[in-house]
Parts: C-alpha cells; sequence; structure tokens
C-alpha cells in the first residue's frame, strides 16, 4: 500500500533539492507530476518516461501555474530565486512573489496540503545573505504566506528550513532538528532534505509546522520519520 495515495506537484523539479524530491517519491511509490522551467532539462535528469508528467513554466505566472496545479492534491515546492545570477529574477520576485502566487492559486485549485522548502537564518535580516536582494526576508515572506493560506481547517502546510545544502546520499546521517530558528551554522544533504519533504506527505506530526534541520553525526539511518517526534 502506498504512504501517500494522491498525486504531488514537484515545482522546482530540475533543481538539485528537486531533482531529490522526485527520486524519493519515486522510492516511495509515490505518484507525481513535474512544474519545471526547461522541458529538456526535465527529460535529461529523468527520462523520455516523464515526458506525460510535465507542465512547464515558471511560478512568475498564473496561467502556468494553474495548468500544473490541476494534475495536484499536494505540492512539494522547491522553487528558489538564483542569487549568483545577475540575469535571473530578484529574490522578491520569486521567492516572496512566486510562492504566494503558487501557494494562493494551489489552494484555489483545491490542495490540501502545501510544503516549502525554504532555508534556515530567514528570521535574521542581518544575515550576510540578505544582501543579495534581502533573499532570506523574501523567503520568510513568503513562508508566511504558505502558512497564512494552508493554517485553515481543512488545510495544512509543512515548513522546511534546511541548513547549508550538500551533495550526498541519502539516510547516511542522523539530523539535528529544532523550531524557531534558534540554529546558525549547519550542512545537510539535499537527499535527507528531499526524504523529510516527501514524509511530510503522510506524516501528521509534520503538518502545521516550521522547522529547521540539519545533519548531524554520520550514522545510516532505517528511516527518518522518528525526527518529526522530537520536535517540540
Amino acid at each position: 500500500m502506498k504512504s501517500y495515495n494522491g498525486m504531488v506537484l514537484v515545482a522546482g523539479a530540475t533543481g538539485r533539492t528537486g531533482a531529490w524530491v522526485v527520486k524519493r517519491l519515486e522510492c516511495h511509490d509515490i505518484d507525481y507530476h513535474l512544474f519545471v522551467r526547461s522541458g529538456k532539462k526535465a527529460l535529461e535528469l529523468f527520462g523520455p518516461e516523464v515526458i506525460d508528467k510535465l507542465t512547464i513554466g515558471s511560478v512568475e505566472h498564473q496561467e502556468e501555474i494553474r495548468a500544473a496545479i490541476g494534475h495536484a492534491d499536494a505540492v512539494i515546492c522547491a522553487v528558489g530565486g538564483n542569487v549568483t545570477d545577475p540575469e535571473a529574477p530578484p529574490p522578491a520576485a520569486i521567492d516572496r512573489d512566486g510562492i504566494t502566487r503558487l501557494a494562493t492559486i494551489a489552494k484555489e485549485g483545491g490542495v490540501k496540503h502545501f510544503i516549502l522548502i525554504s532555508s534556515l537564518s530567514v528570521t535574521k535580516p542581518d544575515h550576510p545573505l540578505n544582501k543579495y536582494g534581502k533573499v532570506l526576508t523574501m523567503k520568510l515572506e513568503g513562508e508566511d504566506e504558505v502558512r497564512k493560506l494552508f493554517s485553515e481547517p481543512g488545510y495544512s502546510y509543512t515548513i522546511l528550513r534546511p541548513g547549508g545544502l550538500v551533495d550526498g546520499q541519502p539516510l547516511m546521517h542522523a539530523l539535528r532538528i529544532d523550531t524557531g530558528d534558534r540554529m546558525t551554522t549547519g550542512v545537510i544533504d539535499r537527499s535527507d532534505v528531499a526524504e523529510m519533504a516527501v514524509l511530510s506527505l503522510f506524516a501528521p506530526e509534520a503538518h502545521n509546522l516550521t522547522f529547521e534541520l540539519v545533519r548531524s553525526e554520520e550514522a545510516p539511518q532505517s528511516s527518518l520519520i522518528h525526527c518529526f517526534a522530537h520536535i517540540v
């Protein structure tokens, strides 16, 4: 029996974290649809079998979002602005306005659970990363809109705030979890962030929860679902 029986829209699926979300959904045998800027990149990453699972578009455009949301019971959003690219839209356009637009249209479209991958330190306006278009502040404003929209009865959200993202295989480290944006440093494998996002679909302890996560000691894990029980 599947752990989650609905269709999950993965927004930002061709990013490095988004690609891991797709892999972990496949591992859990959960159906998905992909909302991506580049169909070519999606086919290169996931193969021709995803061609019927694609909607091409951006969180900057309402009609493209609506086309993608028609496939969704839940959303996992791994979208983030690229602050290193001067040609890319600013964080306000993606991490605040784009996320708000996606969440608003998702709720209008009947999505019941919205999972957002954000960042550590979003509540710290003096953080050095905020030199780049106030990216962390924009992420926090996007988070706030998700919480507001999906905290009503019958809806739920999960917001993950990972530390610095690194590449590695999943389930190879214990995780350190906290709330209140009290963590100041730490890294985590993108694969484990993706796994926690996918688990949030069906772990009731994850619903209506915002939490920070970084990796702890190297220690192979059979599952990460127990991590939710330690969040206070």
